[in-house]
C-alpha cells in the first residue's frame, strides 16, 4: 500500500509550531524523515511525531533569537499573522511575501 506524502505546506509559506512559540519560513521540504536517529531519539517521547510524515526545514525565529529548525508536518499550522520572518536568510532564498507566502527567489545561471 502506497503511502500519499503530499506536502501540505510550500516552499515560501509562513508556518508557527503547534506547541512551541516560534514560527518560520519553509526552505525545504523532505517527504519523510531524513535526519539521524539520535535527532530523533532527543525528542520526548511523549510529543514524538511519527517519521511517515513530510518534515520541512525552516528559516525559524522565536522571540529572542533566529535558527534553523526542522519540524514534522504534524506539528504546523499555517501562520496567519501576514508578519513577515525576520531570519536574516530569509533575503538568500526569497523574494517578497504576499498573502503568507514568500515568493522563490529565482536562480541566477552560472
Amino acid at each position: 500500500m502506497e503511502v500519499n506524502r503530499q506536502a501540505k505546506f510550500q516552499i515560501g509559506q509562513v508556518v508557527r509550531h503547534r506547541f512551541y512559540p516560534f514560527r518560520g519560513v519553509i526552505y525545504d521540504v523532505d517527504p519523510t524523515f531524513n535526519n539521524t536517529d539520535e535527532w530523533w531519539q532527543s525528542i520526548p517521547e511523549e510529543v514524538r511525531p511519527i517519521k511517515d510524515q513530510p518534515y520541512y526545514h525552516l528559516l525559524a525565529e522565536n522571540a529572542e533569537t533566529e535558527y534553523v529548525a526542522y519540524v514534522s508536518e504534524q506539528n504546523l499550522l499555517a501562520d496567519e499573522t501576514g508578519e513577515p520572518v525576520r531570519h536574516p536568510q530569509v533575503g538568500e532564498f526569497f523574494g517578497p511575501m504576499r498573502d503568507g507566502v514568500y515568493s522563490i527567489r529565482s536562480q541566477s545561471a552560472h
